[in-house]
């Protein structure tokens, strides 16, 4: 008979457990403000290494890269596309304007506007971009998908 309350008692207790809601912490303006800066600092790496280091050192391993004229690239195929690219004749910076982050802290884009110096012309180009992060198993933020487009007046 003790067995058998005892046995009830646990199941219970089991029961009530599971159900018990869990608490998630909203830690996500701290973590969106990471991101952001995370985004600056690739932008500032691209203004003094170039763009081609910037990319290579921000993109995922899995990371996919959307380019006007063409099809999506991931992984192994975006770093071969960025391996291969020509930044030596242009600088190029952005600023994100704003982000949003999931509440598991794992996932968030920043979107905002970037320019264009070419190194031997007297203008500026200018254009919008998202791009979506991750945080990696060390804490780092590395972007999974990125994309822009140009004619911002």
């Amino acid at each position: 008979m003790i067995m058998k309350i005892f046995l009830q008692f646990l199941l219970v207790a089991c029961i009530c457990s599971s159900c018990k809601e869990k608490k998630i912490v909203d830690n996500s303006p701290a973590l969106k403000m990471e991101m952001m800066e995370t985004d600056r600092a690739f932008s500032s790496m691209s203004e003094t290494k170039g763009l081609k280091i910037a990319y290579l050192e921000f993109i995922d391993s899995n990371g996919v890269l959307l380019r006007p004229n063409s099809l999506p690239l991931k992984g192994a195929n975006a770093m071969d596309f960025i391996s291969q690219s020509n930044d030596t004749a242009f600088k190029m910076t952005w600023e994100p304007k704003s982000a949003a982050i999931a509440v598991s802290g794992e996932l968030g884009y920043t979107f905002g506007v970037y320019s264009i110096k070419p190194i031997q012309e007297d203008t500026m180009y200018y254009g919008s971009y998202v791009t979506i992060w991750k945080k990696q198993p060390g804490g780092k933020w590395k972007f999974t998908l990125q994309s822009g487009n140009h004619g911002i007046d």
